[in-house]
């Protein structure tokens, strides 16, 4: 039996994230108080719910209550609960559009008399904790709905839960740097397709430009140099428990090598049978 947790910031896309577990055959349930999860779970391990794969959203919805959650989940564990958390998060200006966008008040604006700014600020200073518990933390800043539910799927539609999933993530500098990356490597050093005029409108994806950046001799060997420590060091995260791993990828702007490296990492670890993923957080930006 499967348990999946989906907590994290208001507005970060939890109710997307509900929508693709049930596309990938899980019952969802969502906005559920703490202190009544306990009582589900025993429930469904006594077969009195004939379910196999539960994802379960609470966050900070349930107000005062959403303070025991950390106790909750330590008692699943000492039960020997199998199961999950993934976090959703965005940045606070991000977070901060998406709220005015859609002119909904964030939970804590009346409980605390607060601005959205300053709601989200009040948030994630509560949630740090929860975050820190999080088996898996997905970024939604630049992820549009269809890229969360492919980084969902990665997780989990394969047999049982994944011990290990990889995002591979390009991104540009100038926008600041990857979220919770755990390798980064910056392609800046090699040459620039940006100064090229028939390719400054292309992006890594473009052929022209993956087979430019890949036509110089220092890119062939930084390719094969990264190339080998990843494959040296994916293991030996593996061994250790990890259960998710960010390797980010950066250039000036994020369009163009940084795009090319991180499709040509992706390319190398599904090869090699990891479950991986890929995601070009600036590529769209001017």
């Amino acid at each position: 039996m499967e348990f999946i947790f989906i907590t994290g910031m208001s507005g970060a896309g939890k109710s997307s994230a509900a929508n693709a577990m049930e596309d990938l055959g899980f019952y969802c349930i969502d906005n559920i108080p703490p202190m009544l999860i306990a009582s589900f779970v025993d429930l469904a391990k006594k077969g009195e719910i004939n379910l196999s794969k539960i994802a379960i959203v609470t966050d900070i919805r349930s107000g005062e209550a959403f303070k025991n959650i950390q106790s909750v989940f330590k008692k699943l564990s000492d039960e020997e609960v199998f199961y999950k958390i993934v976090f959703l998060d965005a940045s606070d200006n991000e977070l901060t559009r998406r709220y005015s966008e859609t002119r909904r008040k964030h939970p804590l604006c009346e409980e605390y008399n607060l601005t959205v700014e300053q709601a989200v600020v009040k948030e994630r200073e509560m949630l740090q904790s929860v975050r820190a518990m999080a088996n898996f933390v997905i970024d939604t800043t630049s992820l549009k709905s269809g890229q969360l539910k492919k980084q969902l799927s990665a997780l989990f539609s394969g047999e049982g839960i994944s011990t290990l999933n990889i995002s591979c993530v390009s991104f540009g500098f100038k926008y600041g740097p990857a979220a919770d990356a755990n390798l980064v490597f910056d392609v800046r050093c090699l040459p620039n397709p940006f100064y090229i005029k028939e390719l400054k409108p292309l992006t890594g994806l473009n052929s022209e430009v993956s087979d430019y950046v890949m036509s110089f001799d220092s890119s062939k060997e930084f390719a094969k140099r990264i190339l080998n420590l990843i494959e040296y060091s994916v293991p030996l995260y593996k061994d250790e428990g990890k259960s998710q791993l960010v390797i980010a990828v950066g250039c000036t702007g994020g369009k163009h090598r940084s795009v090319t490296f991180a499709e040509l990492i992706y390319k190398r670890l599904h090869e090699l049978g990891y479950r991986v993923s890929v995601n070009h957080r600036d590529i769209e930006k001017r």
